[in-house]
């Protein structure tokens, strides 16, 4: 066997896609170790082979020998997920779709684009700006466009564009056996059949490999302003987010970070930030409307105590403010200390409840003496907590796991979800059935429909039956 590798029972497989792909199939110890890490706390889960597959045709060939072996196949794109979604605690084949990176087709007249699914955000961007064209969903990582699809990503401006289940027309995508399929068009819209497009959106990669995405794009507005504000209290922020929103102010962007992430900010990247809450925000369109979306947001927020209000039109300087947000995970991870990881967990909520669910997960942190930061897209109710924990210490294990999964109990009690935004994976398994209750025995239903053999990304997403109770 090759370096670092050990028998297994998916051997054959493994031998029959190294005569497919030569070079491209690697068994090498740091490969492996590089496709089982994860950037939360999650232990390390190396895969016993990787392959990078670089057209439909070879991952159609890969899935088929895997199907006819039982073995394990985890798609895997950038690896920034939060929840283990792309570690293969099976083992078998990490699916490694990065070296599909090519626009396929861009059709500026019709304000779509066809990628292959390791194309990453920033770089579909770069490549489009030439058009006056843009893809809005901007999660923070640089994300593989092909993995935010998989797991139903949002971020910072989905208060404005929505998530990725708002913005992908069409895939393709090859099933367990190697079938390869086609769901959608790049119509806006469709009366025919059962909408596959969107069953495959946020499956996590348990049900199909996604080859292709159809996406749509947007204008480049005319006029862009960022801006920062602060707060005394994070109810305070929170509650100018409510009445922002209930306003009907069109916001790009409108972010929560609370005191002590702006820390983490200050201890990272020597920000300078005064230590209280901020609502980081971005105004678009033309620049007559964006002056008007300035004032009567000025106006909204007078009323909570802003001060400190900061604002940037140039594009390096708006880059600057939102390269801060976007780098929170690490700040959280120096506000953490050595030793210790982030645990990320996020919930939504109705966006009349975020105020107590926001001021209640400070209150549960505080009083467990936990080093926690909230951040979060609160214009749509949703918000992130990065909590530091020891994994080599088992009390601060289960404690961080307690919070975070009174936080998902609490988001429910509130008429929410226990994710918008990072999905289910490993880490939220044993919440699907409080929220799900018997529809998740129609899901599994649908698992053994599209992968009878089990094969597409095992152990994620649905909790077993037996584990829950709940019918099969």
């Amino acid at each position: 066997m090759a370096d670092g590798m050990t028998e297994t029972p998916h051997a054959g497989a493994i031998a029959e896609l190294a005569t497919l792909l030569g070079a491209r199939l690697v068994t090498t110890r740091a490969d492996r170790a590089h496709h089982g890490q994860n950037e939360t706390d999650f232990p390390a889960m190396p895969p016993d082979a990787v392959a990078y597959p670089e057209t439909t045709e070879e991952v159609s060939r890969i899935l088929a020998i895997c199907n006819a072996a039982r073995c394990p196949v985890t798609a895997c794109g950038a690896g920034s997920a939060l929840e283990g979604q792309h570690l293969p605690q099976a083992g078998g084949v990490s699916l490694d779709l990065s070296r599909m990176t090519r626009v396929l087709a861009l059709n500026a007249e019709d304000l779509n684009v066809v990628v292959q699914p390791g194309l990453r955000r920033v770089a579909l961007n770069e490549e489009l700006r030439a058009t006056g064209l843009f893809f809005p969903v901007d999660p923070g990582a640089d994300a593989s466009l092909g993995g935010m699809a998989a797991t139903r990503a949002s971020g910072t401006t989905a208060v404005r564009y929505g998530t990725m289940r708002d913005n992908v027309l069409a895939l393709e995508a090859v099933m367990a056996d190697g079938t390869v399929i086609r769901t959608g068009t790049r119509a806006r819209k469709s009366s025919t059949g059962y909408d596959l497009t969107h069953l495959l959106i946020g499956s996590e990669g348990t049900l199909g490999v996604i080859t292709e995405l159809t996406l749509k794009l947007q204008g480049i507005p005319e006029a862009v302003t960022a801006a920062t504000c602060r707060f005394d209290t994070v109810e305070d922020a929170v509650n100018c987010v409510i009445l922002t929103v209930q306003s009907g102010l069109p916001m790009a962007r409108i972010e929560l970070v609370d005191e002590v992430m702006v820390q983490g900010f200050n201890l990272h990247s020597d920000a300078g930030l005064p230590e209280k809450p901020h609502l980081f925000l971005e105004f678009s369109g033309s620049a007559a409307s964006v002056a008007e979306q300035v004032a009567q947001f000025e106006e909204i927020a007078s009323d909570f105590g802003a001060e400190g209000w900061t604002s940037a039109t140039k594009t390096e300087d708006r880059n600057a403010l939102w390269a801060l947000r976007h780098g929170a995970h690490y700040a959280c991870q120096a506000l953490a200390g050595p030793g210790r990881r982030i645990r990320s967990t996020d919930v939504c909520v109705p966006i009349s409840r975020l105020a107590e669910a926001v001021t209640t997960a400070q209150r549960l942190a505080r009083d467990g003496g936990l080093t926690a930061t909230i951040l979060g897209h609160v214009g749509d109710g949703n918000f992130h907590c990065g909590i530091a924990v020891d994994p080599a210490d088992p009390a601060s294990v289960a404690q961080v796991a307690e919070f975070s999964h009174t936080l998902a109990h609490l988001a429910l009690d509130l008429g929410g979800t226990v994710s918008g935004e990072h999905g289910i994976g490993l880490g939220k398994l044993d919440l699907m059935a409080r929220e799900h209750g018997p529809a998740l025995g129609y899901m599994r239903a649908i698992k053994a429909a599209f992968d009878p053999n089990g094969i597409l990304n095992p152990g994620k997403l649905l909790p077993a039956a037996n584990a829950t109770g709940t019918p099969s």
